[in-house]
């Protein structure tokens, strides 16, 4: 009897073990289902899979040759707009100039630009320009800005419609993220800093 019950309770030991093995197992598998990681969730509206960025050869204001690829190495956040620059503009401005200073020591790592699609300065672009020194602004023909603009089309149209949108560059030339006209610069910040903090490009 006393062997029979040493059997089963050996028995009855190597299941339990088992079994507490595959629930041991099973609890990850089971919290990836169940738990939503909301501290996570971008934002921006994701571009998947990322998009290359072909090579363009831009210019500054001042006619100075300036490619396309050169913006590479760093995060870049890009506008497309005229030179009257509307008020919706000038809040993207703001937005991408904040978003950058609040990465402190890592506002190096990151970039703002403004492409004037009508390739003219204004007295009002140039009000901008001194208030927001870092931002680089370039243009070009209407040919080259069509073809760079189409590399940013979504669902919602192109670059060149007037969309007001922020398009984010990460430092390898890919167009990986999008914000709408409007879109809130603490989002904005804290999508950055994530990508910054988790990205050892750029």
């Amino acid at each position: 009897m006393t062997e029979a019950r040493s059997k089963l309770a050996f028995v009855f030991s190597d299941r339990f073990q088992i079994a507490l093995i595959a629930v041991i197992f099973l609890i990850p598998i089971a919290a990836a289902f169940l738990w939503e990681p909301t501290e996570f969730v971008n934002q921006g509206e994701l571009v998947q899979p990322a998009r290359p960025i072909a090579n363009v050869e831009l210019r500054t204001l001042d006619g100075e040759s300036v490619q396309f690829s050169e913006l590479a190495s760093k995060w870049t956040m890009i506008y497309f707009g005229t030179a009257e620059c509307p008020q919706a503009c000038e809040t993207a401005f703001y937005n991408m100039r904040q978003v950058r200073l609040a990465q402190g020591a890592n506002r190096e790592r990151v970039q703002y630009v403004f492409i004037s699609i009508d390739g003219e300065d204004s007295p009002r672009l140039q009000t901008l320009r001194q208030d927001h020194p870092q931002m680089r602004v370039l243009t070009a023909d209407q040919q080259t800005l069509a073809a760079l603009a189409e590399q940013f089309r979504l669902p919602e149209g192109g670059a060149l419609d007037g969309l007001g949108r922020v398009y984010m560059v990460d430092p390898l030339g890919n167009f990986m993220m999008s914000y709408p006209e409007g879109a809130d610069a603490a989002g904005m910040n804290r999508d950055l800093a994530r990508l910054l903090k988790a990205s050892r490009i750029g």
